[in-house]
């Protein structure tokens, strides 16, 4: 089992405006990584995480979405849709590099570096007990908090 890396990042949604490790600390957290800001995908998937905000709060879990978009998008995006969680901005790759979440990917006859879409469980001591790569938008929110509430059940932290 892995630590999720060491970080201190711009973030919307924050009182300090920033984002860092010890933030995931003490309770569970949700990271989702997605490509871009207010795309179909990308603002469906958010949407999804809003509307289960509650139930994840009832198992004493934050969700924090991660790019590598400005700032400035994060807060558009995060206006447009009231998103009430953190949208963590990581420009220069760090984090996502670490998580292999930054990789080569091809669209349209076209290869490219991006984003992987990918989600994270990751248990209060920061530690992450569950993966999901290549995520397929739909139902993927639901997916994570029902295994999240299998995981809590089992009372095991991996």
């Amino acid at each position: 089992m892995s630590t999720f890396p060491e970080f201190e990042l711009p973030a919307t949604g924050t009182d300090s405006k920033t984002l860092k490790s010890s933030d995931l600390k003490g309770k569970w957290s949700v990271v989702y990584f997605y490509p871009k800001d207010n795309t179909p995908g990308c603002t469906t998937e958010t949407l999804d995480f809003i509307g289960l905000k509650s139930e994840f709060e009832t198992l004493n879990t934050q969700i924090i979405g991660w790019n590598n978009n400005p700032i400035s998008l994060h807060e558009k995006f995060t206006t447009k849709h009231s998103i009430p969680f953190p949208l963590v901005t990581d420009e220069g790759l760090e984090t996502m590099e670490a998580l292999n979440i930054w990789q080569l990917k091809k669209f349209m006859g076209k290869e490219f570096m991006g984003v992987v879409r990918t989600t994270l469980i990751l248990n209060p001591e920061a530690e992450i007990v569950k993966r999901y790569d290549k995520v397929k938008v739909k139902g993927h929110a639901q997916s994570v908090l029902e295994d999240l509430k299998e995981i809590q059940a089992s009372g095991i932290r991996r």
